[in-house]
């Protein structure tokens, strides 16, 4: 059910929820999803909130419209908005893909020296670096800093599998309000182009995320390296008004 007392809009639970269900197949590929009335009686809330929730999961490709019919969930795509303010991990599962995500340096506080792109340069900082693979086949190396009062604990707290942005929201009651990335092709190296599965001398898409919160700016630094052999990587344009 919904918790009207988080701090967390309750159109954005019911959008997790009802992507919840898709994700476990109660609600199949190609199934009608109850109606916004439907819902309404459900869940206790008003229909402008329903309709909020619908919005997000049709924006996300999830669900869609058709009209004087209903809302039904859609067949995932190839295309993953990796680039979202909402996460990596949260983007290859709200396409119902199948990601197994593995720590390859555990979350801990280091000092952060002699890169001037990093926010954290001279300072310190959370860091945790990751890979995730797609139905069994290795798209993405991660290698996140995380402001070391914000997130206080959080190497703590078991990672492997989860979502950042997810444990962010959840545990820390944040959300970021906007971000900047830069894009550049590179070749990795030795452990990295290993862990990727590619050679040195294949080209990588390379990303430096900046996000920022209320409370800071920059307070996740991120730097992701992405084949694109197996997806397309794509970026929607805009704030959080469909993230939040």
């Amino acid at each position: 059910m919904l918790n009207h007392q988080s701090p967390i809009p309750l159109y954005h639970q019911l959008a997790d929820l009802l992507t919840t269900r898709i994700r476990t197949g109660e609600y199949a590929v190609g199934d009608r999803i109850p109606s916004e009335h439907q819902l309404v009686a459900v869940y206790g809330i008003g229909r402008p909130t329903v309709r909020q929730a619908i919005d997000v999961l049709v924006r996300r490709r999830m669900l869609v419209r058709r009209r004087g019919s209903g809302t039904y969930v859609a067949a995932a795509d190839h295309e993953v908005d990796l680039f979202s303010l909402a996460g990596t991990t949260s983007a290859f599962q709200r396409q119902g893909l199948t990601v197994d995500t593995r720590v390859r340096k555990k979350m801990q506080v280091i000092a952060v020296a002699g890169d001037s792109d990093n926010p954290f340069d001279g300072a310190r900082a959370f860091f945790l670096s990751r890979r995730s693979c797609v139905e069994g086949s290795p798209v993405l190396l991660e290698d996140l800093y995380l402001h070391p009062e914000l997130f206080s604990g959080i190497d703590q707290i078991a990672l492997e599998g989860r979502s950042i942005a997810a444990i962010v929201a959840e545990r820390y009651f944040m959300r970021p309000t906007h971000g900047r990335q830069t894009f550049r092709i590179a070749y990795l190296q030795d452990a990295r182009a290993r862990d990727l599965g590619v050679s040195t001398a294949t080209p990588i898409l390379a990303v430096k995320r900046y996000l920022n919160f209320p409370q800071a700016d920059s307070a996740i630094y991120a730097e992701l390296f992405c084949r694109t052999d197996q997806f397309v990587f794509s970026q929607t344009i805009g704030g959080l008004a469909d993230e939040s």
